[in-house]
Order: C-alpha cells, then structure tokens, then sequence
C-alpha cells in the first residue's frame, strides 16, 4: 500500500482508480463497510482500490483551540486501511482554502482531473466543497456527465436497533475508559502508535520500568491503568508483549503533564526510540493520588497481577478476531 502525498504523480497502473472518500478517523466498523463496498466494485472493474482522506482533521482547522481526540492520525490510519486491501491512501492537505472550493469544482480537479476515478463510495452523510453543499446527490450528477460511477452507503448499525457507528460515541466511549465498548465499534483493540522517548527513569527505581510516549494533545483516553498488548513497529516480526499502561498526570508526584506510560511485563531491555503499537485491552482502575512510593508500587504490583490474569484470557478468547482488522491485530499484522 502506498500512501501519496499532495502533489505525488499518480503511477499509470492505478489509472481509473475505485475510491472510497472521507474522514475515516478510527476506520471504524461503518467506514469498514464502505471500504469493503468500494473493494467489491474494484474487484469488479479489475481496478486499483484508493482512499481519500483529509489531513490535518477538518475541526483542527476550524476550531484550533479544542483539539480534535484523534482516533487514528495519519500513521495508524494508513496501516488500517492497508489491512483492509487497500492499494493506495491519498491525504488531501485540508485547509479553508480546500473547503471554501466550490463542490462541482473539487470534483473536476480532484476526483477527475487528478485521480481520473472509475467509480466512488462514500457515506451517506458525505458532504464536501464551499458551505458543504456537495452531497450524493450532487456526486451522482456529476458522475453522468463525467463518466464514472457513484455508490453511497447509507446508515451501518450493528443490528437490533443499535445506534450507527459513529467516531465521536467511540472516542466518548473511550474518555471513560471503556475500551471494550470502543472495539464493539471499532472491530479492533483502540490503539496508540508512538516512539519512545526518554523519561525521568522515577518507574526504573522503584521498580517499574516504563516507556514513555507523548500523547498529541486532546487525544487521551480516560486517565487510569490498562491492560495493554505491545509491539514493536520498527523490527519486522517482533512479538506482541504484554504490559500495563498508566494514562494520566502522575498525581503522586504532582505532575502537569499528560503521560502514556507503559511497563512490559518479563521483560528487560532498551526500548528508546522505538515505534510501538500500544493496544488498548482492558481498564483495570482509575488514576489517584497514593499517599507514599511503598502503597503506590504495592497497588501497582497487584495491577500487574491483575493483568496476567487478564490477558492470559484473551489469549484464549480474543473477541476482537472475528472482525478482520481485529483478527489481523491478534496476529501481528497490522
């Protein structure tokens, strides 16, 4: 899969390319099922399969001061939609300049002059150009008088009645650290991709060890500790490991920061400026102060048994397998 810059050439073998067209943060399970529409019609048409997106995320643009709780930044999102048969993710440099472009014009520049698509899928709720006039119906116009194809894919529910998958009830869902809820919506374990970087040492001496990442701002999930699955992005075949994660300000130690802390358990070794993958697996507690370093390492270590417990379970049950971006995470994949 190949991700393409704003002004990278289109390669000639993806000529007449079968898009899917939207946000997609989190790529979850509705945006899932656009996908695998638009991967069906590629199929069809024996044509490349191509995502696109916009970056940085609209509402950073429109409202800069509310940091936007990314569910998959560029990266992550990237590996997703790799699992799922994607060929090519094509991020459009969002700005008030893109959204102010008249609809009718952003389809002849992007999707027909730039792409020269086959055919598009996009979500019912699509709407793109100056004052979000552009629609399906819109798209279905245009595509007869420019030759290519429009499915839209309406309203993707889990059955039974329950709400649409929507991005924001996932990153509520995970502001209150319920990450099992979060999968339901997402078809795989909620994940942070980041790189190490070099702490105080304080978890090394009373005996924790951590690696440490920084979090983009406004992107936390509910402070508290996680049962956590790691791997290492940056060699090819590592194995998953087992750890447990701290979110919060340290509050024992009267921080200010927003840390995403995360021992690995049976483990020992350097991990600076290594890329991982933290899997979000299970909430175990709430953030809180401790009165002394003895009754915080003491709770930390009951935590920590509380977590082999906990993923020694999965191991056995991964529910999240029976969805195909959860299924490729269980198997190192993604």
């Amino acid at each position: 899969m190949r991700l393409i810059a704003h002004d990278d050439p289109i390669e000639a073998g993806w000529c007449r390319p079968v898009v899917a067209i939207g946000n997609f943060d989190g790529v979850h399970r509705g945006h899932q099922a656009v996908v695998a529409l638009a991967r069906e019609k590629a199929e069809s048409l024996g044509a490349p399969l191509g995502i696109i997106t916009f970056e940085p995320h609209p509402r950073s643009i429109f409202n800069p001061a509310s940091p936007v709780f990314r569910l998959s930044p560029l990266p992550l999102k990237a590996r997703l939609l790799a699992g799922l048969g994607c060929d090519f993710v094509a991020p459009l440099a969002f700005s008030r300049e893109l959204a102010a472009i008249e609809a009718e014009r952003f389809v002849r520049q992007i999707l027909v002059d730039r792409f020269a698509i086959a055919h598009i899928v996009a979500g019912y709720d699509f709407h793109f150009g100056h004052g979000r006039k552009g629609n399906a119906a819109l798209l279905a116009e245009l595509g007869r008088r420019w030759d290519f194809g429009v499915t839209v894919v309406e309203q993707v529910t889990d059955g039974g009645g329950i709400a649409p998958f929507s991005s924001s009830s996932i990153r509520s869902a995970l502001r209150h650290g319920d990450v099992a809820t979060a999968a339901q919506g997402l078809g795989y374990w909620f994940s942070i991709i980041g790189t190490v970087i070099e702490g105080d040492r304080r978890g090394r001496s009373i005996g924790f060890p951590t690696a440490n990442i920084v979090l983009d701002e406004g992107s936390e999930p509910h402070d508290g500790i996680y049962a956590v699955r790691v791997r290492r992005l940056d060699e090819e075949g590592s194995p998953s490991l087992d750890g447990a994660a701290y979110v919060g300000t340290r509050p024992t130690f009267d921080s200010e920061r927003h840390f995403l802390e995360i021992h690995l358990l049976d483990f020992s070794g350097d991990l600076y400026g290594a890329e991982l993958m933290v899997e979000f697996i299970g909430f175990v507690r709430h953030d809180r102060r401790f009165e002394n370093i003895e009754a915080l390492t003491a709770q930390m270590a009951a935590d920590c048994d509380a977590i082999r417990t906990l993923l020694a379970d999965l191991r056995a049950n991964d529910p999240m397998t029976r969805f195909p971006l959860g299924r490729l995470q269980a198997e190192g994949a993604l």
